[in-house]
Order: C-alpha cells, then structure tokens, then sequence
C-alpha cells in the first residue's frame, strides 16, 4: 500500500512538472479571427522645423516640389524663386488603421526620410493625408516627430547612434473614415492559426466544444478552425466571439532554431533535440597590422617625402579546445550546458549549429536570417 501512494504521489508531480512547463495561451494570442484585421495606410509629407539637417534641395529634388505645393496652397506664390532651406526633409509616413477604428479616432504613426537628411529630430510633420490600398484617405497625421537616434559630426569624423532618420508620433493621425464590415452578417466565423498546426488546431476545436458543451467549432485544415456563432446560443457573433477569445490552450508548435547572423542572437525552443554527437571548436586568431613610416628628405635637399610600409603578420591558436559529447536526446538545457563548458560565444554556436544540422544531427528546423 506504501508503495502505491508512493508511486501515485510521483505520478501527480510529473504530471504538474509537465503542466508546468507547457505554458497555456489565450485563444486570442494564437488566432486571427475572420475579417477582423487592419490595414495598411501610406502617405507622403514633409518635415519642417529642422536644426539644418535637412534633405539638400539639389540632391532631392522632390522635397521642393512638395514644399512649393505646400506654400502655394497657403496663398504664397513662390514660382521661380531660388530658395534652399535646410530645415525641410521629404518623408514617407506609415500606419495601420486598426479593425473597427471609428471616425474621429487615432492612431500612431511611421516617419522616414527619404532624401539625404541626416536627422528628424525635433521636427513636425506637416498635415498628410494617409491613403488605403483602394487610394481613399481614411486618416490624416500631423505632429511632432519623435527620432529614435542621435548623430554628432564635426569637420573630419561623425558618429551615429540609433536611426536618426527615422521616428514615430504617438497617435499622430485622426481617422477620418471607417471601414465597412458588417460582423453581424456573418454566418460561420474561421478562426486562422497564426501557427498552422494540426495539433494545436484540434486542441482549440475541442477546448470550444468543450466549454459550450456542443460542437459548434470544426477544424477544417491546420490553419483554420470555423465556429459556429448561432450554435452557440448566445444573442450575437460578438458575445460569441468575447466567450471564445479567452480560452485557453497549450499550443503544439514545430521544434525550431532561430539564428539571427547580423546581431549574433539564437533563439532555441524547448522541443529542440539533437543525436549523438561529438563537438570541438577551436579558435584562430589571424592579426594584420599596417604602421607606415614616412620618410622624409633632409631640409634644403631635393627629394620628396615617401611612405614606407611596415606590416606585422600574427598567427595565434587557442590551445585551450576540448571536445565534448552530446548525447542523443539532448534537451535543450543540455545544449546550453554543453555549449558553455566549451566556452563558445553566440557566433561561433552559430557555426556549431550549421554544423550539427549538417551533419544530420539537428531534429529541428533551422532558421537562419
């Protein structure tokens, strides 16, 4: 009897362990639900009120031809007038107009230059109209510019940090028309897996079911699951749609690797397992250093100063390599162990990774960008 309660006690903790580590998710992080979805705004205006890092009028022609739009519209007739401001930059401006926005609304906004300013910082946005795909203007921005950089530069050397070329204005645009779609119309709403997954899908069709007691949610392929609203039995698709959206599910996703080559970052997820292998990185270090010595003639000589190269060529091997063994069915928490008792940095696993997965050992998919 002892060791029934013993083995029924270790039965219950590995099964809180398990639940423990597969985290649930709101139904509403994992799906799109059928025509609930924004769209993309686009518009072209100008910047004012820069501290002289401004688009150059010749280089970017088209900031004068927006800037003598702008004046003439206000009443001030600058033809054939040479002016060359540098307080002025061309900028394409982006947003997305959320589901259900209302008229009279706002929204943030994305500024960018696109001429040969250097910096937008401190400047505003003069009044553009933000236009959809079908060309209509459904929202208007203006305001000041929020950069997300800085640059300092003198006569011979300029530093840069962050893109100072770009910026955003927090609810920077007014909706000013709606976007027509009739929710109520609908008979069957698809629900569309912003992971495609069989699994994940069938666990959402039976966590419906399941809390309405009925089958009013089919899964018709890994990417859709359709609901029912009038099976529901509640008075509208969005009562139906508000009950739904908050359950929750372990979702069932594709073991992955994620290699970022540009900023050296790896994302490793919980289902990432490899085979039996054998790892040894080593590290090369080739050092070229180029120190010329100019020569000069003697005073009052003929002659002319001439620059002699000097280079310094360095080969040195880190001695310190071990080889270590990975053994099959490693989880993830062993591959980071691992990899750190080689002392390997972010890049070189970079290469490890492409390694073992060349080598076949790697079961799961690797993403490199």
């Amino acid at each position: 009897m002892r060791w029934m309660c013993f083995n029924l006690m270790l039965a219950f903790f590995l099964i809180g362990s398990t639940s423990i580590g597969q985290a649930t998710v709101r139904l509403k992080d994992l799906v799109e639900f059928d025509g609930v979805r924004g769209n993309d705004l686009l518009g072209y205006g100008l910047v004012v009120g820069l501290d002289g890092t401004g688009d150059g009028i010749r280089n970017a022609p088209f900031t004068e031809d927006i800037l003598s739009n702008i004046l003439e519209r206000l009443g001030v007739n600058v033809t054939g007038e040479q002016f060359r401001p540098r307080n002025v930059a061309a900028v394409i401006v982006t947003a997305t107009l959320p589901p259900f926005a209302r008229a009279g609304g706002r929204i943030d906004v994305t500024v960018s230059a696109i001429g040969d300013a250097s910096s937008l910082l401190g400047g505003t946005l003069v009044m553009t109209p933000l236009n959809g795909a079908d060309g209509t203007i459904y929202a208007v921005a203006q305001g000041t510019v929020i950069a997300g950089g800085a640059a300092v530069e003198g006569q011979a050397a300029r530093e840069v940090r962050g893109v100072p070329t770009s910026g955003t204005i927090p609810l920077g645009a007014r909706v000013e028309r709606e976007v027509d779609f009739d929710l109520s119309g609908l008979s069957r709403v698809r629900l569309a897996l912003r992971m495609p997954d069989f699994s994940t899908a069938a666990l959402i069709e039976t966590a419906i079911n399941t809390h309405f007691g009925k089958r009013v949610a089919l899964m018709t392929d890994p990417g859709t699951v359709v609901l029912d609203p009038g099976a529901t039995g509640l008075s509208s698709i969005a009562h139906a749609l508000a009950r739904v959206e908050n359950l929750r599910v372990t979702p069932q996703t594709r073991a992955r690797v994620v290699v970022d080559q540009r900023s050296g970052t790896i994302v490793l997820g919980e289902e990432v397992r490899i085979s039996r292998v054998a790892v040894a990185q080593g590290g090369l270090t080739l050092r070229v250093e180029e120190t010329p010595l100019v020569v000069q003639p003697s005073p009052f000589s003929e002659g002319e100063s001439v620059i002699v190269p000097r280079t310094t060529a360095g080969m040195e091997e880190d001695t310190q390599v071990g080889l270590a063994e990975l053994r099959g069915g490693t989880s993830l928490s062993e591959i980071v162990a691992g990899m750190n008792a080689l002392g390997v940095a972010p890049r070189d696993m970079i290469d490890i990774l492409n390694s073992i997965n060349a080598a076949g050992a790697l079961h799961a998919e690797l993403i490199v960008r």
